[in-house]
C-alpha cells in the first residue's frame, strides 16, 4: 500500500513541475495568413498559407466556389475576394467583388453563407492597410 501511494505521489509532483514550466510565447503570423476552410467557424477540409500581398492568388483548387470561412490572421492587412480567376478580365458593370474587404474583424469570415459568397469566392488579392495622417 505504502509503495502504490508513493508512486502516486511522485505522479503528482512530477506533473506539478511540468505544468509550472513557462509556456512558449505563441508565433507571430506571418503578414498575408488566411485560414480558407470548406466548412463555416472553421470546420470542415481547411488550408492555411500566407500569401503575397498585392497580388492576385486564386484559390486552391478544392476552394474554388467552396468556401464558407476565409479568416485572415490580423488587422496588418485586407483582402478583396473575386468572383474570377486571377486571368480572368471582369466585365460585370457592378464589379466582381461583393463590395467590401475581408478584414480581421469582419463578422462575416467564419461564415461566407451569411453574404452569399461560399459559392462564388474564386480568387483574392490583399493589401497592407495604410493609416493616412491628416497635414496639421
Amino acid at each position: 500500500m505504502q509503495l502504490f501511494a508513493g508512486i502516486i505521489a511522485t505522479i503528482m509532483v512530477a506533473s506539478t513541475c511540468v505544468s509550472a514550466l513557462p509556456k512558449p510565447a505563441p508565433a507571430k503570423r506571418a503578414m498575408g495568413g488566411i485560414l480558407m476552410c470548406q466548412g463555416p467557424n472553421a470546420t470542415g477540409a481547411c488550408h492555411y498559407e500566407a500569401y503575397a500581398l498585392d497580388v492576385c492568388h486564386d484559390v486552391p483548387q478544392e476552394f474554388f466556389k467552396n468556401t464558407r470561412t476565409f479568416a485572415p490572421d490580423n488587422d496588418d492587412f485586407f483582402c478583396w475576394p473575386r468572383v474570377g480567376r486571377c486571368s480572368d478580365i471582369c466585365k460585370s458593370p457592378s464589379g466582381c467583388t461583393f463590395g467590401g474587404a475581408f478584414y480581421f474583424g469582419n463578422p462575416n469570415k467564419y461564415d461566407l453563407a451569411k453574404i452569399s459568397w461560399d459559392k462564388s469566392l474564386v480568387s483574392f488579392d490583399c493589401h497592407k492597410n495604410q493609416t493616412v495622417t491628416p497635414p496639421a
